[in-house]
């Protein structure tokens, strides 16, 4: 699996998702499982800075299963306690023989075996004496986007950034108000999550700890509340829909955020939710049905192409254009995102974002209002993107930070845009802009 995700950019969610489901591990093996694949991934960089110096060659001229096996080796030798060392050693080496490399067993225990006694005696750089090298080799960041860090929040906000960026992000919910009092359904879910509490911001969040599995809970079963960070909920309160109001949303899958639209406007109200994904889509339909949302509608259209003919007499009264993104505010939810993604693609992906919201800026009606969000950190796909899109569309304005809900104000700069970050806020990363059309 590691060979897979490392070698050809494969989703570690996804395979991981479909190795479990083949399996017959228990529950506490299924568990372990998941953190060596995601623990390997997230500390990559690290494990890497180790290896090399046990290693006479360089780790990329090795055969990519080598290389895993090596990875995962390193990962239970430097990370975690649970497993012995000569264990980790072994299974390694049991895991290349398995896969048809004996040749290369005798240079994974070799390395390993160096690594286990030696490695209290090597120290990647400090923070203050080399700042990228640290992000690199001690937190585990590709250059690229280490560089960039150091250049948008320095090093001290940069390294605390990476540093939570690499923790396990807490399991957070959404109430279903159609189904739910948030109090009530705190206390109730404080019987199976003790450490349960309601969120800093969000209007309808819980946080539930950072352990448990929310999704086969009676509450989740029933619609009553659904699985969605902090940082995701708050576009939704930025935008804030009212009861009864019409709402777009063009990005819609895998529909957490459209269904809590649906949600706000009630069963007065319609959501209209697009993707140009089928199957995507039907996640969208999925969540609806649980959620008992009639009024959410789903479309597969692509929205980068023209929208107008949506808008009926009036146009929808809330748009929202979550827009596809480099994802490096979620790197603690998807460890294996920093290796996929390449420098170059924050530019291509900004072209798309300025097409998909100009395109959805045509389904507004007069007055209406417009939230733009990424769950990246990068200025060319947010602010850019926004102040592209106002100095072509005067119709449009950024709302002030004093006329937006009082819940997302702590949030939100002199400019009135959202900015959640791990490190600060613990959610994921979010850029939000809301903009208003003139009536």
């Amino acid at each position: 699996m590691l060979e897979r995700v490392q070698g050809s950019g494969a989703y570690a969610d996804l395979l991981l998702h479909a190795a479990l489901a083949r399996s017959t591990l228990s529950g506490p093996d299924r568990a372990f499982a998941t953190e060596l694949v995601y623990g390997t991934l997230r500390w990559r960089g690290r494990i890497d800075y180790y290896l090399a110096h046990c290693l006479n060659g360089k780790l990329e001229d090795l055969e990519p299963l080598v290389a895993s096996a090596l990875r995962l080796g390193g990962y239970q030798l430097l990370c975690t306690e649970r497993v012995p060392p000569t264990a980790a050693v072994d299974e390694s080496v049991r895991c290349v023989r398995a896969a048809g490399s004996e040749r290369a067993t005798g240079l994974v225990n070799a390395v390993l075996r160096r690594l286990a006694r030696e490695h209290a005696e090597i120290t990647p750089p400090s923070l203050e004496e080399d700042p990228l090298g640290h992000l690199v080799h001690a937190l585990s960041l590709p250059a690229w986007i280490a560089e960039r860090w150091l250049e948008l929040f320095g090093p001290e906000q940069a390294s605390l950034l990476a540093e939570a960026s690499n923790a396990p992000p807490p399991l957070v919910v959404r109430v279903n108000p159609l189904h739910a009092s948030r109090e009530e359904l705190l206390a109730e879910l404080r019987e199976r999550f003790p450490d349960a509490r309601l969120c800093a911001f969000a209007r309808h969040g819980i946080e539930l700890g950072r352990r448990g599995n929310a999704a086969l809970d009676r509450a989740f079963l029933e619609g009553r509340f659904s699985i969605q960070d902090e940082g995701s909920q708050l576009v939704v309160d930025l935008l804030d829909p009212q009861p009864g109001e019409s709402a777009l949303d063009v990005c819609a899958a895998p529909g957490g955020k459209a269904t809590a639209l649906a949600e706000r406007v009630g069963s007065e109200g319609r959501v209209l939710a697009l993707d140009r994904n089928p199957r995507r889509l039907e996640l969208v339909v999925r969540a609806a049905r649980r959620l008992e949302l009639p009024q959410l509608a789903c479309q597969e259209r692509d929205a980068s192409l023209p929208l107008e003919s949506l808008r009926g007499d009036t146009g929808f009264q809330r748009v929202l254009v979550d827009v596809p993104c480099s994802g490096l505010g979620t790197l603690r939810r998807n460890p294996d995102a920093r290796w996929r993604l390449r420098e170059e693609e924050p530019a291509r992906l900004a072209t798309t974002q300025c097409a998909l919201l100009s395109s959805a800026a045509t389904a507004l009606g007069p007055g209406g209002a417009l939230v733009y969000s990424t769950c990246t950190l990068l200025p060319e796909e947010n602010e850019q993107v926004v102040e592209a899109f106002l100095a072509t569309h005067p119709g449009f304005a950024r709302v002030p930070r004093s006329k937006l809900p009082e819940n997302v104000r702590p949030l939100c700069d002199t400019a009135g845009d959202l900015r959640c970050l791990p490190h600060l806020h613990d959610t994921d990363g979010f850029y939000a802009a809301r903009l208003e059309k003139e009536p």
